[in-house]
């Protein structure tokens, strides 16, 4: 009973609260400038290659890293270094989705793709400054439970903007849903208003400081082995998943299922059950620490494209009870690994730089997802189905592998404690 007393309080306080309304508010602008940008320049006819193109308005997000440092740098006159910049970005965000509102996709279309540019852009900014607040914030003690939190409003976010978004659009114009969005993203604000100031960091002198010593002071904290080891565990961590997800639309389509099965399955249900691992995975993380959630969820977020193997079978296509239990046990354990990487990334970052790092460790993850896993198509095409899972498998190991040297299963106390910490939160974060 104690202990689950100690679990709700961990997740039951304002702290949490303002994760979860920063998560919705960064994850809103996404699907406004994707899925939901593209169904309203199909229903206005613009030419499929223009539609295309559009991909590219969403290039901020993998170029976050390039003016990291300047918000680790600058301090707005208000709030502090990271709440100051959450609300300019925020405020920014509101007008720039209600000016969606007042676009033409059939006749300016130069325009719309300038608008959508800058939301990218406002919302890349604003994931550099939450992901820096978190990293902040949260105690090593509650990193798995922060980062369930944030990504339970990401994920409600994806489903208001993407669900409910589609739903109002066949009941009013796109104009009215983009005036919608831009009045729920206040939420963001609000966020910020009850979040709690992290414990004031020195910021860099300058701005050369801010870009060159994040590298620096990273290597020389992890030590250049230990610390070229980390990033390529970083890329390689979620390889597995990535090429399972890749592929998993595609699969299920070749097999049979149709696309409301897998919006309604796939989107639907794995959704929630991706929502469930993570907080499950946070609130287990609190328990037995960052070190051996990465060892047991990862694992399990392996093991779990084994159920898509058995799906490939033959004999099992188009069973609908497999592939409900299928898309449940791979979105859960892919919540679980999400939890436990995200709060190792955030663990990684001083609190100096920490807009900085984080934004360059994200990236490094993205390579598995949008490079790495570029040639699963191939990769599937040649093998087959059910020894391309098995590759799927195989891939998650070498991750796995480089785990002992830098998270072992019993770690020793670490000499260097995290930066801005207090005597009690220095001995949390020498504990597993």
């Amino acid at each position: 009973m104690r202990q689950i007393q100690s679990l709700l309080k961990l997740f039951v306080s304002r702290k949490m609260a303002a994760l979860l309304l920063l998560g919705f508010a960064s994850g809103l602008p996404l699907l406004l400038i994707g899925n939901n940008l593209k169904a309203w320049m199909t229903q206005e006819q613009v030419d499929l290659a223009a539609i295309g193109w559009f991909s590219l308005a969403s290039l901020p997000y993998s170029l976050k890293f390039l003016w990291s440092p300047f918000l680790d740098r600058f301090t707005p006159p208000f709030f502090g270094r990271r709440r100051g910049w959450l609300i300019v970005t925020q405020i920014a965000l509101i007008v720039a989705i209600a000016f969606m509102a007042f676009q033409q996709p059939k006749q300016a279309l130069q325009l719309l793709a300038i608008n959508a540019i800058i939301i990218a852009f406002l919302s890349a900014t604003q994931d550099i400054a939450a992901d820096a607040y978190r990293t902040d914030v949260l105690t090593k003690l509650e990193m798995g439970a922060g980062a369930a939190v944030f990504i339970l409003g990401y994920r409600i976010a994806l489903l208001v903007a993407g669900s409910l978004g589609l739903i109002l659009a066949d009941r009013m114009p796109w104009s009215s849903v983009y005036l919608f969005m831009a009045g729920i993203m206040v939420l963001g604000i609000f966020g910020v208003l009850i979040a709690p100031e992290p414990r004031q960091i020195s910021p860099p002198a300058s701005l050369a400081e801010a870009v060159v010593l994040p590298f620096g002071e990273f290597f020389q904290r992890q030590g250049v082995i230990q610390g070229l080891l980390i990033l390529v565990f970083i890329t390689l961590y979620k390889l597995g998943d990535a090429l399972l997800s890749n592929m998993a639309t595609p699969f299920l389509l070749t097999i049979g299922f149709t696309k409301t099965d897998i919006g309604a399955i796939q989107v639907g249900m794995g959704l929630i059950a991706t929502i469930v691992g993570a907080l499950v995975g946070g609130a287990v993380l609190s328990r037995i620490g960052i070190n051996r959630s990465l060892w047991v969820f990862g694992a399990l977020q392996a093991l779990s494209n084994i159920a898509y193997f058995i799906l490939a079978q033959p004999q099992f296509s188009q069973n609908y009870q497999l592939l409900v239990l299928t898309i449940n046990i791979e979105n859960f354990c892919g919540g679980l690994g999400t939890a436990a990487f995200v709060a190792f990334l955030m663990s990684l970052c001083n609190q100096r730089f920490s807009a900085t790092q984080y934004a360059l460790l994200s990236s490094l993850m993205a390579v598995s997802r949008d490079i790495l896993a570029a040639p699963a198509g191939a990769i599937a095409k040649s093998t087959g189905w059910p020894t391309f899972f098995i590759i799927t498998i195989i891939a998650a190991v070498p991750g796995l592998l480089l785990l002992p040297v830098f998270a072992p299963w019993n770690p020793q106390p670490i000499a260097m404690p995290r930066p801005g910490l207090d005597d009690e939160e220095e001995d949390l974060w020498g504990k597993n």
